[in-house]
């Protein structure tokens, strides 16, 4: 009698413990799953953040190989720098790059990228250079239009545009026409492009056209550029072949 009067007891325990047990390792299933998502974010957001770099790299190499295949091409000697500091302020207009005077840069070279003129390095220092832009009030080159041939000063300005100034007052400027640099200063060669006339102006008391040019270059999109170290590329070192090497002529025996 007893253990008939326990039996119930004793079934409604074990009942409650094995629900208790399939509780708990439904619990300890919960927190595997629970542990493998969070391992699976993390994984992913570690991929995420990989291909993103890869893709700075692979937009940076891009960049750096047009700069490379336009300084093979052009008729100067040109150093690939890279922009590593910024300052656009209402004072000048400004970035740093990642050369100087170890590796031959000096104040007033002229910098480019494979488009156009970017602006003109005014201050270096042993490892890197300031380079101002020429949107700044402070560079100011020689540039003409292409077409025409009319010279005239390109200067920043304090809003942060490009003007040329002093156009003769019968040339015969548009709007759209391309400018390009003159080359009568020692910073720029002949022929670089810095940008299209957006506006031209001339008061009935001026002397002088001027006009607005919206630049080439977005400095703003700059990742690296090119140092204008020398107009022309360097000499070869190699001896020009003697008499007895050249090829003897046609018919001689």
């Amino acid at each position: 009698p007893l253990a008939m009067i326990l039996e119930g007891p004793l079934q409604v325990m074990a009942s409650i413990q094995d629900s208790v047990g399939e509780t708990w390792n439904h619990y300890l299933a919960l927190q595997r799953v629970w542990e493998e998502n969070q391992d699976l974010k993390h994984k992913i957001q570690q991929l995420q953040g990989e291909q993103n770099r890869l893709r700075e790299q692979a937009i940076l190499a891009m960049e750096f190989q047009m700069l490379s295949l336009y300084q093979e091409a052009a008729p100067m000697v040109t150093m690939p720098a890279r922009i590593i500091g910024r300052n656009v302020s209402n004072w000048y207009r400004a970035m740093v790059i990642d050369k100087g005077t170890r590796d031959g840069i000096r104040a007033e070279m002229g910098v480019i990228t494979n488009a156009g003129v970017v602006g003109r390095v005014v201050r270096v220092n042993h490892a890197t250079s300031i380079v101002l832009l020429l949107s700044d009030p402070n560079v100011a080159i020689t540039g003409m239009i292409q077409t025409s041939r009319d010279e005239g000063i390109i200067q920043g300005t304090p809003q942060g545009t490009i003007q040329m100034k002093y156009l003769p007052p019968l040339s015969p400027v548009q709007v759209g026409d391309a400018v390009v640099t003159s080359g009568l200063t020692d910073d720029f060669p002949r022929g670089l492009h810095i940008g299209k006339i957006q506006q031209v102006t001339k008061a009935a008391t001026d002397l002088f056209q001027s006009g607005e040019i919206t630049p080439i270059v977005d400095f703003s999109k700059l990742e690296g550029v090119l140092v204008i170290t020398s107009f022309h590329p360097p000499i070869s070192t190699e001896s020009p072949p003697s008499v007895d090497t050249l090829p003897a002529p046609s018919g001689s025996p």
